[in-house]
């Protein structure tokens, strides 16, 4: 798997697990496909966070290889 925390490491299209907000103490990941990179700057030590195409924003766990 990819590391999430780099900005250049995820393309709209990929597939990705996130975690959101209100999951980040349990730690829950959602997958879904990136709509749109919502971080500008080109790292970030908790991940880069995402809009989904659900619509749901998280920042990047894992990139998913297919």
């Amino acid at each position: 798997m990819t590391d999430g925390t780099i900005r250049t490491n995820i393309q709209v299209g990929a597939a990705v697990e996130v975690v959101q907000k209100h999951h980040q103490r349990s730690g829950e990941l959602t997958e879904g496909i990136v709509k749109r990179l919502l971080t500008k700057s080109p790292k970030h030590t908790h991940g880069i966070k995402v809009q989904l195409e659900t619509g749901e924003v998280g920042r990047v766990k894992n990139i998913l290889n297919d």
